[in-house]
């Protein structure tokens, strides 16, 4: 009997011996672990960045780049535009500012080659704070030298309009 307790005290020894070896090998493997679930987390993060994701749904008006070319950050790949949507840039006198205000619906016209006029509902979205010079594209210098007040009007695009094309306002 005496030999048996002496191997039931032994094979716990040896049991408790291998479970403190073991706690000591899983608590290693478990520090070893979280610098390469750090490594991981980094390598996720570098992916996600490696991803080309547009800011805007658009169409794309310019490319700089072509499928299957080395970009690199802060490179710019294209140029893209929300067309659904457009800004008209217009010009009112000191004594027009007044009598508008923003989101004021407006009529914007546009030429329809030999039908005449297209017009578009519009609003003003944005009236300047600061006068300034009338643009280059006034035709006589007299017209030129008065001062005016920007303004832009949002209007719906039926696709139609292009980005550049020239328009009148009715208040």
């Amino acid at each position: 009997m005496d030999d048996a307790e002496a191997q039931v005290t032994l094979i716990r020894r040896q049991i408790a011996a291998h479970r403190s070896s073991l706690d000591i090998t899983s608590q290693s493997l478990v520090n070893e672990t979280l610098p390469l679930s750090a490594q991981n987390d980094q390598l996720e993060d570098q992916l996600l960045k490696c991803r080309i994701v547009n800011p805007i749904d658009g169409t794309i008006l310019t490319r700089y780049a072509e499928a299957h070319e080395f970009a690199s950050p802060g490179k710019p790949l294209y140029k893209v535009a929300d067309i659904g949507t457009l800004e008209l840039r217009a010009y009112i006198s000191g004594s027009q500012l007044p009598s508008i205000t923003l989101d004021q619906p407006v009529t914007v016209f546009v030429d329809n080659g030999a039908d005449g006029y297209k017009d578009y509902p519009g609003r003003i979205s944005w009236i300047s704070d600061k006068a300034e010079f009338t643009p280059k594209t006034i035709q006589t210098k007299e017209e030129r030298t008065d001062l005016v007040y920007a303004i832009k009007i949002a209007v719906e695009n039926d696709g139609h309009l292009k980005i550049g094309m020239y328009g009148e306002v009715r208040f």
